[in-house]
C-alpha cells in the first residue's frame, strides 16, 4: 500500500479531505487518535470552544484515557485544542484578531510551496499539474451543484494542501494540515455561521496557469492577493461584490471510529 492509500485508508467516514493525514508508516494507537480527533475539529463534530467529553470519546474509539490524553496533548500543541485548569479539553475558537495571522502563516507555507514546485523541471512540473488539474475538477464540480458548501470549502482546502503536498516536505505538509484545520476552525468560529466563497475558480486556474509556466513569484503574488481578499471578507473590510453560499459544516454525518 502506498503513502496515499494509507492516508485514505485513515478516515473511513464522510468525504476525503487531504489535510488530516497521518504520515507515520506505521502509526501507533496514539497517532490514530489524533487524526481521529483532527478529523471531528475539521468536520465539526468537535466545534469551536465545545468540551472534549474524555470518556464519551474514549468509549466511542474503544481505547483507554492514558493515549487518549496523550493525542489531546498533540493538538494543544498543534493549537487545535486549549488545555485550562478544572475546565478539561476545549477546541480553540479562532478570533477575529487572530484572522490574519492565520493567513500570514498559510502564505508562507503555500508560497514556498508554490515557489518549489515552479522551480522543478518541466517534466517533473508537468506530472503535478495533472495532479492539481484533478483537484481543480472536484472544486468546479462542487461549484457547479453550487448549494453544498462543506463539499465547496472541502474542495477548495484539498486543493490548497495539495500544493504543498506536492513538495514532499514532510515538515510543511504537517504545518500545512494544522493550518488548514485551523482555516476550517476560522470559518466555523464566524459570527455569520459557515459561509464560503462560489466566486473563486478564476484565481485558482490563475494559479495553476501560473505553476504551469514556471512562474513562482507570480503563482506566490496569486496566493497573497487571493488571501489578502479572504481575510478583507472575514473581517466585513471587503468592498467589492462577491458570491457566496452557507451551510451547516456540523459533522453529523461523522462519528469516531472505533479503532482496532
Amino acid at each position: 500500500m502506498n503513502q496515499t492509500q494509507d492516508r485514505g485508508s485513515a478516515r473511513r467516514n464522510g468525504p476525503v479531505t487531504r489535510p488530516l493525514v497521518n504520515t507515520v508508516r506505521r502509526p501507533s494507537t496514539v497517532d490514530l487518535i489524533a487524526v481521529e480527533l483532527r478529523n471531528a475539529i475539521y468536520g465539526g463534530t468537535l466545534k469551536p470552544g465545545s468540551s472534549v467529553r474524555e470518556a464519551e470519546v474514549a468509549s466511542q474509539l474503544g481505547v483507554s484515557r492514558g493515549p487518549l490524553r496523550e493525542s489531546a496533548q498533540r493538538l494543544v500543541q498543534e493549537g487545535l485544542l486549549v488545555a485550562r485548569p478544572g475546565a478539561g479539553l476545549r477546541v480553540v475558537m479562532v478570533r477575529a484578531d487572530q484572522v490574519e495571522d492565520l493567513y500570514q502563516a498559510r502564505l508562507a507555507i503555500e508560497g514556498a510551496a508554490v515557489r518549489q514546485i515552479a522551480a522543478v523541471d518541466p517534466e517533473e512540473r508537468r506530472q503535478h499539474i495533472a495532479s492539481f488539474e484533478v483537484l481543480l475538477d472536484a472544486l468546479v464540480s462542487a461549484l457547479e451543484d453550487g448549494s453544498d458548501a462543506r463539499r465547496i470549502g472541502d474542495a477548495d482546502l484539498d486543493l490548497h494542501y495539495g500544493l504543498v503536498e506536492a513538495t514532499g516536505n514532510l515538515r510543511l505538509m504537517s504545518f500545512a494540515s494544522t493550518l488548514i484545520i485551523q482555516t476550517r476552525v476560522a470559518a466555523l468560529s464566524h459570527s455569520d455561521g459557515y459561509v464560503v466563497r462560489t466566486d473563486i475558480l478564476d484565481v485558482h486556474r490563475t494559479l495553476l496557469r501560473q505553476l504551469s509556466d514556471g512562474d513562482g513569484q507570480a503563482a506566490s503574488e496569486t496566493l497573497e492577493g487571493h488571501f489578502r481578499q479572504t481575510v478583507d471578507r472575514l473581517l466585513g473590510r471587503l468592498n467589492e461584490p462577491f458570491s457566496t453560499v452557507s451551510g451547516e459544516a456540523d459533522g453529523s454525518h461523522f462519528s469516531f471510529n472505533r479503532l482496532p
